[in-house]
């Protein structure tokens, strides 16, 4: 089967870093393997959306079949009716999207192929190479072995042709209970390698299918559907995780078997991400059991839930770029995450002022009801971005830990007989507070400032070493602002303490919502998602929940790298 992309051909001489896959792909290029084509997929099950990990494999096959210059396909391994939504499918097409991949009319489901399938089954029953087998789950798994001791023969093995071919018709008919056969290939019971021992092709389940309904009560195993659905697509490099290194020779062996076209499998390491969880079952356990505020939750390592919490799709694509491809299993420093999208904002996030936690300054000698509106840059990066106007008033905001009656020797912000820069503004000098009589509490920082240092530079060459963000009180915004930390407390969870206790690392302060936040006036009519740095503070999302009453913004990540810190304590 040949296809062809006249669109995509134009991308067959991008230079791309090398790595095995590619020198393979090259390699058959230059044999003419499939014809001078490179045809690659992505194969998501619709059990739950897609996560980091899953943006590497995406990066990797759809990357690869552009820089060729070749096609990719988006299919979805539909074959497990008990586990799989429309809404998955829904969503997962929504982050390919968002990441920056067109499959164009190239979108299959395995579902399609099931009547396919089937034939291939009694093609292989035909050819005395599959039979039907009455042995119960328990059962089949002692009779495999170990991988140390080989397997033994299922006393159905022996099992007619024309025997086969009516048990197996009657599976599809409907005839037996759930789970009382199943159709397996008849390879090697020996073999050293488990999943060449007679494995599972079908298996009786009445489950109603999001596409399909109640058409059918018999399914086909992941095995038997996946090389058979790369060959029915014309797919020329079938690009998988390293998982499934141990299940070519069956892949290469059903195609070989049924005589039809073979791509060829090729494996690469998965991603393993520090403080989180990739497992798609895992990931299901915590959203079902409420640990986290639905699939797009921004602690999660959800594509939908990076996109809430800031992450662009350049930083990912960056990022999948960054770790590279192989062989072997590695696990990724979540900084090398968080340094892509803090490189990517840099360059294109415009700077806001925002006061998270504020405490009244008034300054005495400003005219009071004056307003003016002083000039501020929107981005330092990027020249093209302008400027926008903020207004400056008699009362302001600051940040409450910007200042302190008794600052230590290094300490460079505002205290008492200290003078400090406004960003964009004034100087301001301190020069008393007023406090909560109960508490103790600082309600109000008085200061004066130098009207002779507009936009925040002295003429008399006299330097401050403070310079503090700000917002007017008068035209201040309310907002709520989330703050997000690692979702886990270990590096590595699924690790630490065996795989049934990896909850027990769950941060509990992995969310912090700060409800008194003030920020300056040009956020207001802000799209959800987004993004803006707020200075000093760290690089912001517009989150889907504000409002026109209500603005809320998410922390994509702060300015410096966390991380680092967290392993120099650690260590």
């Amino acid at each position: 089967m040949k296809h062809s992309d006249p669109d995509l051909k134009e991308n067959a001489d991008k230079p791309a870093d090398t790595n095995f896959i590619r020198q393979a792909i090259e390699e058959d290029l230059k044999a003419n393997r499939y014809d001078g084509r490179v045809h690659t997929r992505f194969p998501p099950e619709p059990s739950g959306y897609l996560h980091i990990g899953h943006a590497k494999a995406i990066c990797i096959s759809f990357g690869i079949a552009e820089d060729f210059g070749g096609l990719y396909n988006l299919r979805f391994d539909d074959s497990n009716p008990l586990t799989e939504e429309s809404e998955y499918v829904d969503a997962i097409k929504q982050d390919v999207r968002w990441l920056g991949f067109d499959w164009k009319e190239r979108e299959y489901h395995a579902s399609d192929y099931f009547e396919t399938l089937y034939e291939y089954g009694i093609k292989l029953i035909e050819k005395g190479k599959a039979y039907v087998c009455d042995l119960t789950p328990d059962e089949t798994r002692t009779y495999r072995g170990t991988l140390v001791e080989p397997g033994k023969d299922s006393p159905y093995r022996s099992r007619s042709v024309e025997e086969n071919l009516t048990l197996f018709r009657g599976m599809r008919d409907g005839e037996f209970p759930d789970g009382s056969r199943t159709l397996r290939a008849k390879i090697d019971m020996s073999s050293p390698n488990l999943n060449m021992r007679d494995p599972v092709m079908y298996r009786i389940l009445r489950a109603h299918h999001y596409r399909h309904g109640d058409n059918w009560c018999i399914y086909p195993t992941y095995d038997f559907t996946h090389g058979q659905s790369d060959s029915i697509e014309g797919v020329t490099h079938s690009l998988c995780d390293v998982q499934f290194e141990d299940h070519r020779p069956l892949y290469d062996w059903f195609l070989e078997f049924l005589e039809i076209y073979q791509p060829r499998q090729i494996e690469f390491a998965r991603l393993n991400l520090t403080y989180t969880v990739l497992g798609k079952r895992k990931l299901k356990v915590l959203v079902e059991e409420g640990h986290v505020n639905g699939w797009d939750d921004p602690r999660l390592p959800t594509l939908s839930g990076m996109r809430r919490r800031g992450y662009t799709p350049e930083s990912i694509r960056d990022f999948c770029s960054r770790i590279g491809v192989s062989k072997a299993d590695n696990l990724i420093e979540m900084g090398q995450l968080e340094y892509s999208i803090r490189n990517d904002l840099n360059q294109h996030a415009p700077r806001v002022m925002a006061v998270l936690d504020p405490v009244k300054v008034i300054i005495d000698n400003y005219p009071e009801g004056q307003v003016e509106m002083l000039e501020a840059e929107n981005n330092p990066e990027d020249e093209s971005a302008g400027t926008r106007e903020v207004p400056f008033s008699r009362e302001i905001y600051i940040e409450r830990d910007d200042f302190m009656e008794d600052p230590p020797r290094k300490f460079f912000r505002l205290a008492p007989g200290r003078e400090v820069r406004l960003k964009h503004a004034y100087y301001i000098q301190c020069e008393s507070v007023v406090k909560d009589e109960n508490t103790g509490e600082i309600l109000e920082i008085h200061c004066t400032y130098d009207p002779e240092t507009r936009g925040g530079w002295s003429e008399d060459g006299r330097r401050v070493r403070g310079t503090l963000h700000w917002v007017s009180a008068e035209h201040a915004v309310d907002a709520e602002v989330r703050l997000y930390d690692s979702l886990f407390t270990e590096r590595e969870p699924e690790n630490a303490a065996g795989d049934d206790d990896w909850m027990q690392f769950l941060n509990p302060d992995s969310l912090e919502v700060l409800h008194n936040c003030k920020v300056e006036p040009s956020l207001v009519g802000a799209s959800p998602e987004s993004r803006c740095q707020f200075l000093r503070m760290g690089y912001f999302c517009v989150d889907p929940d504000t409002t026109a009453e209500q603005l809320v913004f998410n922390r994509t990540v702060p300015l410096r790298d966390s991380w680092a810190k967290i392993q120099k304590g650690q260590k």
